[in-house]
């Protein structure tokens, strides 16, 4: 059986906004001093399908697909050191922003060039949304450019006597379904698909591993299409909120005193906003 998942670089969600910038023009945040990670759902993913690999018994191969820029090809090493078998890093030259369809369109030319060289995927295993933009589209742009059924918010991956057993959240508990390959799931998070750590050996090994490039023009798609990539939705401004802060002395020579300017002051306030 084989499994593709696809991962996203992404600036750290949890860095303060000191470490990174603002571009107004470009309408971008840019990376200034902060880290490039994985995304979060993606790292999910990664550690679903190696679930799913250990429970079948070994005879399924993963590989990972990145559609980023020279940098992401950082994600694709660490997926193959948490043990997935392949990697292809699909270049991206253009917009730093690209939108879920000219994202989900490469993702797809990228896949079925995949399965031209090494066969049909069984699986492809999305992330259910990003921790930068968390628009949560690629995933049904993706199902819907490559023809596949798709289910959401899948927490786990079990395999079946000929199908695939899937756990989803849902808003009133578990959903379980089945489903005959091939079909795509978007993967949400839950405490049995915590990504695992590298071993020291496989980090060393999985910069030793071949990993496969690909350009817009290998995929034979309309480059300045997708190097635009903002054809369902723009964004009018991007901005860091500033939270401003106001603070008033009670004052008095007694506790008394100032309890009671607080209540009046409190009083005020509740009166003025009616």
């Amino acid at each position: 059986m084989k499994l593709l998942v696809c991962l996203k670089q992404i600036l750290d969600p949890d860095v303060p906004a000191r470490d990174f910038q603002i571009d107004p023009a470009a309408r971008a945040a840019r990376r200034g001093g902060a880290n490039l990670v994985t995304n979060i759902f993606c790292e999910n993913a990664v550690e679903t399908a190696l679930q799913f690999r250990e429970a079948a018994g070994g005879d399924v191969k993963i590989t990972a697909l990145c559609y980023g820029e020279s940098s992401a090809e950082d994600c694709l090493r660490k997926a193959m050191a948490m043990t997935v078998d392949e990697a292809c890093l699909v270049e991206r030259d253009g917009n730093t922003n690209p939108d879920a369809a000219a994202v989900g369109r490469v993702l797809a030319a990228a896949i079925r060039r995949l399965e031209q060289d090494g066969g049909a995927f069984d699986a492809v295993l999305v992330g259910r949304e990003s921790g930068d933009w968390g628009v949560g589209q690629t995933g049904g742009v993706l199902a819907e450019e490559l023809g596949r059924p798709a289910l959401g918010f899948v927490e786990s991956l079990q395999p079946g006597n000929g199908s695939v057993t899937l756990r989803r959240q849902t808003d009133v508990g578990i959903e379980v379904a089945e489903a005959e390959p091939p079909f795509l799931v978007t993967v949400t998070n839950n405490e049995d698909n915590v990504p695992r750590i590298p071993k020291t050996r496989d980090v060393m090994m999985s910069y030793r591993k071949p990993l496969q490039k690909l350009s817009l023009g290998d995929l034979e798609l309309d480059s300045e299409e997708i190097r635009a990539g903002s054809s369902i939705f723009e964004v009018e401004e991007i901005f860091i909120p500033a939270d401003e802060v106001e603070c008033e002395l009670a004052e008095g020579d007694t506790l008394e005193e100032r309890v009671d300017q607080l209540a009046k002051r409190i009083h005020e306030v509740v009166v003025s906003i009616g």
